[in-house]
């Protein structure tokens, strides 16, 4: 496993969408600064356009900053690089491959001896509990371990950091649970750098050790919690014990609270409050 990288910092990073006009420039990220720390869970939410996915982007390094600059252990970052594993809404797996040689992929590409890639893709299938499927083609698993095989992918090139943007979305309810719970035991287990973008606040209070709230276009990141719900599973192994506790319900509440007042804001309309 590689040491824990020193930090990822993004200064003062804006990214504007040029039009085919100068008028019709879409500014959807403007100045946001956030330092995140090796070990750490940040769940980015904000209202549907806030620039959650394009922040994502801009760390993947699919998009460079229109300004500002990003950093991870002290090099800027220009383009995607192996210190980032990125696990996408829709898995991206390669059908036409098993699982064990869709997991170990990445190493092939790098030319990473058989032997080594192999057994480095079977301890993530392990750790994802996928050990008894390493032949099984992608096609013949569910919603849920398929996105399995895509955090085990991400992982068999031991990046610094991971970037999930909503890789729950498209899984029933049931499903999902489980995976958000497999996902904290993989944070645990690994140490690493984890951003993950959703639009459930639930998803987002059970998972992060700190919640970025972000402003409808221009994105910015507006309001910050640090938070212990995840730890607190990991301790007591009890998931709808922590999500129906009182303050958990209160900090959902107060979230809501601000993105449904963005998103009025954002429509230009006012919300009337009855005494």
């Amino acid at each position: 496993m590689t040491a824990p990288m020193e930090r990822l910092k993004i200064d003062k990073v804006s990214l504007t969408y040029p039009g085919l006009h100068s008028s019709e420039a879409v500014i959807a990220l403007k100045g946001v600064d956030l330092t995140i720390e090796s070990g750490e869970f940040v769940v980015a939410l904000g209202a549907s356009g806030c620039g959650k996915t394009t922040l994502l982007n801009l760390l993947a390094g699919f998009m460079s900053p229109t300004e500002g600059e990003i950093t991870l252990g002290g090099k800027r970052i220009r383009g995607p690089g192996a210190d980032r594993g990125v696990v996408f809404q829709k898995h991206a797996l390669l059908p036409w491959l098993n699982v064990i040689d869709n997991t170990e992929f990445g190493l092939r590409l790098q030319h990473v001896p058989k032997a080594e890639r192999h057994e480095r893709a079977a301890r993530n299938l392990a750790l994802v509990g996928l050990q008894d499927f390493h032949r099984h083609m992608i096609y013949h698993l569910s919603g849920g371990m398929q996105q399995r095989v895509g955090v085990a992918r991400a992982l068999t090139c031991d990046p610094a950091m991971l970037l999930m943007d909503e890789p729950m979305a498209a899984l029933d309810a049931l499903t999902r649970e489980s995976i958000q719970e497999l996902l904290l035991k993989v944070w645990e287990h690994t140490h690493k750098m984890f951003f993950f973008i959703t639009h459930s606040v639930e998803e987002a209070l059970f998972l992060g050790s700190r919640l970025i709230v972000m402003s409808p276009r221009p994105g910015r990141i507006t309001h910050m919690y640090d938070l212990d719900f995840n730890r607190r599973f990991l301790k007591e192994g009890n998931a709808r014990a922590i999500k129906s506790s009182p303050d958990f319900i209160q900090m959902r509440e107060t979230v809501l609270g601000i993105i449904y007042g963005d998103e009025l804001a954002a429509a230009g309309t006012q919300e009337v409050v009855h005494a």
